[in-house]
């Protein structure tokens, strides 16, 4: 059986593509499974700074889940919570994910796809994409934190004409909705992304790490973030060994050695 979750890393970026382009790269809930435990041997390795998520085929960042495996997968209140575990395992791995997320999409990013990229920290999509949550042709419910999450990133007005329409989004629609970071042609999109990933990567780990902590904070508790807990992780950076290399190389005019230390 073909793998329909792909690792690879390629010096201080690591890859996961989802690979079942026959099916748009819809995800089944092996998939889900899969994709987790891919994503948590990336997050672990040393080497890795930054982590590119995209879709095999060229027509599809994720299109949703399988429908066709609803039955089988979806049709109880036993199945459809094994399935939503699988779904918010994967999802809190890339939310917590101490490295740089970049969401590379071409093509349809719809529902569950839409709620990938949502969790990456930045997303970059080709200018024939799609975006979209069909939840309510379908009769599903859109969890809380799925709803959170979209809310935090583009509003709650954006939001709930996503979900109220239930229509397919183009690009120009989602830049404006701040959905998306940048648009892209086709033949341009990996390179662009390469660059940025190692851009990235040549940065101190720990400063994007603390970044990253405390956005989320910010967007988990707006009203009441632990600020003792984002004090530690900017005290942190300025008692790291790389803030040490930053400034000797600022003064040598070289470029920084960070080792995430």
């Amino acid at each position: 059986m073909d793998n329909k979750i792909l690792s690879q890393i390629d010096g201080a970026v690591g890859f996961l593509t989802f690979n079942n382009p026959e099916r748009h790269n819809a995800m089944s809930l092996e998939m889900w499974q899969d994709a987790a435990t891919a994503l948590e041997s990336l997050t672990r390795h040393a080497a890795v700074r930054v982590i590119v998520l995209t879709g095999a085929g060229g027509k599809a960042f994720v299109s949703g889940a399988d429908i066709s495996k609803f039955d089988s997968e979806r049709s109880s209140a036993e199945t459809v919570a094994v399935y939503n575990e699988a779904v918010e395992r994967f999802s809190e791995a890339l939310l917590e994910c101490p490295q740089a997320t970049i969401a590379m999409i071409r093509g349809y990013a719809i529902g569950g796809g839409l709620g990938i990229a949502v969790c990456c920290d930045l997303r970059i999509a080709t200018e024939h994409s799609r975006f979209g949550v069909p939840a309510a042709k379908l009769g599903l419910g859109y969890g809380l934190e799925n709803l959170r999450r979209l809310t935090n990133l583009i509003g709650p007005q954006f939001t709930a004409e996503m979900l109220f329409t239930a229509r397919q989004f183009d690009t120009a629609e989602a830049a404006a909705m701040r959905l998306i970071n940048r648009v892209l042609p086709d033949a341009a999109i990996e390179a662009y992304v390469r660059e940025m990933a190692e851009t990235i990567a040549g940065n101190a780990p720990l400063t994007i790490r603390a970044v990253k902590g405390i956005l989320r904070e910010l967007l988990r508790n707006p009203s009441g973030p632990d600020s003792a807990e984002c004090e530690s992780l900017v005290r942190a950076c300025f008692e790291s060994n790389d803030y040490r290399e930053g400034r000797r190389a600022f003064l040598e005019k070289r470029k920084p050695v960070f080792s995430g230390k």
